[in-house]
């Protein structure tokens, strides 16, 4: 079973022998594994990459007979690792985050007289752009991450090498100074 071609690999797949994926992943298994790894950073989501590939081999071979194997699995593995990379990504961003984040700063931008009032996307883009440019470096970083990448207080706490109690009351603070700055500017 050592050193198989891909036509023998291949072969095996088409007559449905389960020795095709032990073969696959013998020869195979480093280079899809380095390819996840180096995608998602983790050798352990990297093997479950390798794992689902076989299966999708496994599914896909036949009907599918590819020129050659080493292309095919490579591409099908760093398909799986960007999603689960994006997957991770987006659960993360989101998780219940953005919806915070939306609540927080949603009183701050929304003109209290006429809530269905479209805002001009440029006018306020532009005066979001000078107001983050009188913050103080470490405020208006936390304020990005926060409104602009969803991430956690906690997250921003560690990214900032602070306390959670301080990115709390530095956005407290920061939203207020963006509501007067608004309403200062006539778009609130």
């Amino acid at each position: 079973m050592t050193n198989q071609t891909d036509s023998e690999l291949l072969q095996l797949f088409l007559q449905r022998d389960q020795a095709a994926l032990a073969g696959t992943q013998q020869k195979y298994g480093g280079l899809c594994c380095s390819i996840a790894r180096g995608i998602l950073g983790s050798r352990e989501d990297a093997e479950e990459c390798m794992n689902d590939a076989l299966l999708k081999l496994w599914e896909s071979i036949p009907p599918e007979k590819p020129r050659s194997l080493a292309a095919y699995i490579s591409v099908i593995v760093r398909n799986l690792a960007c999603n689960r990379r994006e997957a991770a990504h987006t659960q993360k961003r989101g998780g219940g985050e953005f919806a915070v984040a939306l609540s927080e700063i949603e009183d701050t931008l929304a003109a209290p007289d006429n809530p269905e009032r479209v805002l001009d996307t440029i006018a306020i883009g532009d005066a979001l752009d000078r107001f983050l440019d009188t913050l103080p470096a470490e405020t208006r970083v936390m304020f990005v991450l926060r409104y602009w990448s969803d991430l956690s207080i906690r997250e921003i706490a560690s990214r900032c090498d602070v306390g959670q109690s301080k990115v709390k009351m530095l956005l407290l603070r920061t939203r207020r100074e963006l509501k007067a700055f608004l309403e200062k500017e006539g778009l609130r």
